[in-house]
């Protein structure tokens, strides 16, 4: 008895720390890198950059996530989403977490440093500082728009593997930024929708509980439309073939129905349904953004 007791909160903190830094978020972030990243150049990536510039993104990411575990601490603590989270239930101390974040933070930023561009890192620099501060800090509290504004930190990561890659910004990774902030709205509104009751026990002005759901609905389905139009850019500007516009098509039309279901209240769990389709959606997009990409450099 006395070994397990002993052995179980080595177990714990590990897992912790690891919570702290999102990593499914993270991995996402990171596909979107990758893809920047294999965009940027016909020449190939070289394995330093591949390897070391998205840990270095990845290293970051999670320092950013880590500040935001200890700012929305107390707003964690009275979600049923979150409030098992490290430090919602005391696990890990905001000192400890804090500490943990600058670690990451600092080696993420000398990975960058070393193996890509200080472009990428200043970038980066931007995206975590936009995040962690900016957003959690200030917008998450301040405005029902936070995730409008606060999304511009979280659509940058195809932009900073594209200037790792090559070190100067150009217009094509300016459009995969702006994909994704189109589609951060829809896909968070709809998580709002349905976690609704506790953002407004936590005081967290979300749309939802500021304007109400169909306000949130009708704004999810012109975003929608918006992210079906702007997806389609792309292939309007011959960074594209026709694989990619057929596949933009289908996930945008799919994502849309999901929109239009939500909006007129037909089913059940729709709003978590959509939500969930959301993150399928940006995967599979730059999936077949990437692919399109190879075989346009195979004809």
């Amino acid at each position: 008895m006395a070994i397990l007791i002993g052995e179980r909160p080595h177990q714990a903190i590990w897992r912790d720390y690891l919570e702290l830094t999102k990593p499914k978020v993270v991995v996402l972030m990171l596909i979107t890198s990758l893809v920047g990243m294999f965009l940027a150049t016909r020449a190939g990536v070289p394995w330093t950059v591949l390897v070391f510039g998205n840990l270095g993104i990845a290293l970051c990411a999670g320092g950013a996530a880590a500040v935001n575990h200890v700012v929305d601490r107390r707003i964690d603590a009275v979600m049923a989403r979150t409030h098992k989270r490290p430090l919602a239930e005391g696990r890990v101390s905001p000192a400890a977490a804090l500490t943990f974040a600058l670690v990451l933070a600092l080696l993420g930023q000398a990975l960058l440093l070393t193996f890509t561009n200080p472009l990428t890192a200043w970038l980066t620099l931007a995206s975590l500082l936009g995040y962690a501060v900016i957003y959690t800090g200030f917008l998450k509290r301040a405005t029902p728009q936070n995730i409008v504004i606060g999304g511009l930190a979280g659509a940058a990561p195809p932009l900073l593997g594209w200037t790792a890659a090559t070190g100067h910004v150009s217009a094509e990774p300016l459009l995969l930024v702006l994909i994704i902030f189109a589609w951060t709205p829809p896909h968070f509104w709809a998580l709002a929708i349905h976690r609704k009751e506790e953002y407004a026990k936590a005081d967290i002005p979300m749309l939802p509980v500021t304007h109400g759901e169909h306000y949130t609905k009708v704004h999810i389905l012109l975003y929608t439309f918006a992210l079906l139009a702007v997806s389609l850019l792309p292939y309007v500007i011959h960074m594209s073939g026709v694989l990619y516009l057929i596949c933009a098509l289908a996930l945008g039309a799919r994502f849309l129905q999901w929109a239009v279901v939500l909006y007129r209240g037909t089913r059940p769990h729709a709003a978590i349904n959509t939500f969930k389709y959301s993150i399928y959606y940006l995967f599979l997009l730059f999936i077949a953004l990437l692919v399109d990409h190879y075989l346009l450099l195979n004809l």
